[in-house]
């Protein structure tokens, strides 16, 4: 039989004309890489961390070589998320979000960081990188409920905060490829503090954490690369980002790779799924 990609039809039929070599390593892999979310900025009306940079699609791959799988950390509160890598292929951890009320912009990175508030002028989102994230939302000024910014996300920018109403999270990108659809990489919501009364601010969906009222932020979910949710606290912690995860499958009909330490191996709707929450190798 011919070499080359072939689809599930394709082998199912030349395995019923036994013109099918069983078990032949697969020559190419489908992946989604998400690199961990970033941090939220620290002291009251902070922004949101960004989502970290997401990355999919189909690479080849070569019988007998392993591959280095790195699963990114989220970073704690005012610091970027760490990178992801399956291979030659690298998703950007999320920038970090803008500390409040000293005007800090929002850090670079897969998504860019919300900007924190200030007592005047507008300060700037992080920026996200070309094909992986978005641009985070900016800070404005003003007394009342300060806005800051939501950190951006894969799927949707961050939201710019305004005098009035900080900005939400930006949105991920949802992903059947572990035979589940699950949204990854949103950004962190913007904190806020009011002395009249406050609100939450919403994480992007993808494992945005929550900006808090009054309160420390919430982390970015594990394993989505969502960014961490702003606080709303004069001496608070703004939420860390959520790590990252990569997953990697081929049709079920290709042999089982040869060793993928420390994934977890499923099968779903024709593939062989392998799902790093922690970094390792893959040898196929």
């Amino acid at each position: 039989m011919a070499n080359g990609l072939f689809t599930l039809r394709q082998v199912n039929q030349a395995i019923r004309q036994g013109a099918w070599s069983a078990f032949n390593p697969p020559q190419f892999v489908e992946y989604l890489c998400v690199a961990g979310g970033g941090g939220a900025g620290a002291t009251y009306s902070s922004g949101g961390g960004g989502g970290g940079g997401l990355l999919t699609g189909i690479v080849p791959v070569v019988a007998g070589t392993s591959y280095t799988v790195t699963v990114g950390g989220g970073g704690a509160a005012s610091t970027v998320g760490q990178n992801s890598v399956f291979g030659s292929i690298t998703a950007t951890g999320g920038g970090k979000g803008g500390n409040g009320q000293t005007g800090n912009p929002g850090g670079d990175g897969g998504s860019g960081g919300g900007a924190g508030s200030q007592g005047s002028g507008i300060s700037a989102g992080g920026q996200g990188t070309s094909g992986q994230g978005n641009t985070g939302g900016g800070g404005s000024p003003g007394p009342g409920v300060y806005g800051a910014g939501g950190g951006g996300g894969a799927g949707t920018i961050g939201l710019t905060g305004t005098t009035t109403t900080p900005g939400a999270g930006g949105a991920g990108i949802a992903s059947s490829i572990n035979g589940t659809v699950t949204a990854y990489a949103g950004g962190g919501g913007a904190g806020s503090y009011f002395a009249g009364g406050g609100f939450d601010i919403a994480g992007g969906v993808g494992g945005g954490g929550t900006g808090k009222y009054n309160a420390n932020g919430v982390a970015g979910t594990a394993n989505t690369g969502g960014g961490g949710g702003g606080t709303g606290l004069n001496s608070g912690v703004g939420g860390a980002g959520g790590s990252g995860i990569v997953i990697i499958r081929h049709p079920i009909a290709y042999a089982d790779a040869t060793s993928y330490s420390p994934a977890t191996k499923t099968t779903s709707n024709g593939y062989t799924i392998y799902t790093f929450l922690a970094s390792g190798t893959i040898t196929f």
